[in-house]
């Protein structure tokens, strides 16, 4: 009997679904802040959503324009849509709705170049010097536009006593063969190599940047095809976002990251954040007192590894995540690849989460065996393709090894997937994990059904641009989210970490010590692991 059967009779037990209850997921949504025009905003963050150095819900990621919206990690996922939904009514409350709303699709709205994409500010402290010019460097490195692209990241971990059981299962008693915390690390990485294998299912079904405005691609390189006059795209594109004109990098694509076990990540990691690079040593680091990125490594620091799903543990303050995961192991996975919905107002509905996290309980339990550079390769062009030609029904992708065609290959794994749901419904009471299969095998079946294949549907339908439409998808969605009232509760929730916020963002700065230089020499001396 495979491993994935065993496995599958081990994991519908009664013991086991209850330990279900206790998986903690969280979310993290970036918007852009347009004008009612569809420009981007030129304003500050509003002071009105507290400091985003500091507050836990509301930060910025790399423009002053560029929001991001945290929820708390939660036991259930009506309870992280419930927050989510929260902190947009609280943000569009919050901003000058007469000037300015949110944008709900992660390619940007009408962009004029770098020079209008401010950089996000995080006040005076080493620390947010340290935030402002890796954003600068990034700006250096691939050009601000690229930064201005929009995505929902979903963190997802299993409780102890899952860990437990399936400890116990799969190691036995001997609890000198292998720690636990060891244990969870490594499977946490075979469920990372299996996303890595499979998520061309989720761009496929759920990819919703197929077409791009024109100003998003003025001045650069692409292969883009006109569509009307004011859009681009490629007739059977799922996620532009996740393709050569989103978060790619050919000095990155040299590291070859390897996420065979957490010794190789570090490792690989390690080498793109120690050794410089031809292009970013003649960017410069400083010029005339100004720094003009933190280095000229390959990575600035971790987070500029665009990678669809990552390793994460929480850190200390000051410390670097890759030395957070060196000495305690991995926590939790971070999944990176997931579009905003333009559909949705939150960006992402429940039927998405529930198929989510079938997928990843999936990836955990699939036989999980070590990638080698040819399959790493097919890894990545299975991603080229589902990104530029998913929609194409003659389109052919890399199944173990050989190429199939997509229809058939996720036709596979949604039976193995759909063998999941019933445990995942027994133990949260509801039939929304068993329901979110059937969509995708319609997806597979008809290829106008997917988010991508939806927005491609409307504009040529309605005739309109891809500006067009996401402006009115991103004022439907603004309205309804002005028009939604929050409870007192959560009103005066709000209205205390706001003020909160803005206080500790004072005291980090009057604790500041120390020249920028030093802080910086510090924080990098944690890579001499």
């Amino acid at each position: 009997m495979e491993a994935f059967t065993q496995r599958l009779q081990w994991f519908n037990e009664a013991a086991v679904t209850d330990t279900l209850k206790g998986i903690r997921r969280g979310l993290e949504k970036e918007a852009l802040r347009i004008s009612t025009e569809g420009k981007l905003a030129q304003t500050p963050h509003p002071q009105t959503l507290g400091s985003a150095l500091t507050h836990p819900h509301i930060t910025t990621d790399f423009s002053e324009a560029l929001l991001e919206f945290i929820t708390p990690p939660c036991e259930s996922i009506d309870s992280a849509f419930e927050w989510l939904d929260d902190i947009h009514r609280y943000a569009c409350h919050a901003i000058d709705a007469s000037r300015e709303m949110l944008w709900m699709a992660s390619m940007p709205c009408i962009l004029e170049g770098d020079d209008a994409i401010p950089v996000a500010q995080y006040g005076s402290s080493n620390v947010a010097r340290m935030k402002k010019v890796y954003r600068i460097g990034l700006g250096h490195r691939y050009g601000r536009v690229m930064q201005t692209i929009s995505g929902i990241h979903y963190n997802f971990s299993l409780p102890d006593t899952f860990w437990e059981k399936l400890y116990k299962q799969e190691v036995g008693n001997d609890l000198g063969r292998e720690s636990m915390q060891d244990f969870k690390t490594r499977r946490y990485f075979d469920l990372i190599r299996n996303y890595r294998r499979y998520f061309w299912l989720l761009l496929y079904c759920f990819g919703a940047a197929p077409a791009v405005c024109r100003t998003f691609v003025k001045g650069r390189k692409h292969k883009l095809d006109l569509l009307g006059d004011h859009s681009y795209h490629y007739p059977y594109a799922t996620s532009l976002r996740m393709g050569e004109l989103g978060y790619q990098s050919k000095a990155q694509a040299e590291l070859h990251v390897d996420y065979n076990s957490l010794q190789g990540y570090i490792h690989s990691l390690l080498k793109g954040l120690t050794t410089s690079h031809a292009d970013y040593e003649e960017i410069g680091v400083c010029k005339d007192g100004e720094y003009l990125q933190l280095n000229a490594n390959v990575l600035q620091i971790e987070n500029e590894f665009y990678s669809t799903i990552r390793p994460k543990r929480v850190t200390e303050s000051g410390e670097t995540p890759i030395r957070a995961l060196h000495e305690r192991g991995v926590e939790y996975i971070e999944v990176r690849s997931v579009d905003v919905d333009p559909f949705s107002p939150l960006g992402i509905d429940k039927q998405q989460a529930c198929f989510i996290e079938l997928f990843l309980m999936f990836c955990l339990l699939k036989e999980s065996p070590p990638t080698d550079e040819t399959e790493y390769q097919q890894i990545a062009e299975n991603q080229h393709r589902v990104v530029n030609q998913g929609r194409d029904p003659q389109l052919e992708i890399y199944c173990h090894g050989n190429l199939l065609s997509l229809r058939r290959c996720g036709e596979k794994l949604l039976s193995e997937i759909a063998e999941l749901a019933g445990a995942f419904d027994k133990a949260y009471q509801s039939d929304c994990y068993s329901n979110a299969i059937e969509p995708q095998k319609q997806k597979l079946a008809d290829a106008t059904l997917t988010s991508s294949g939806k927005i491609m549907q409307y504009m040529e339908q309605h005739d309109v641009s891809f500006f067009r439409f996401a402006i009115e998808q991103s004022k439907q969605h603004s309205e309804y989210f002005s028009q939604q009232s929050l409870s007192e509760e959560r009103q005066q929730y709000f209205h205390a970490e706001n003020e909160s916020s803005h206080r500790r963002q004072k005291e980090i700065e009057a604790q500041s010590e120390g020249s920028f230089e030093a802080y910086l020499s510090s924080y990098f001396e944690q890579y001499q692991l």
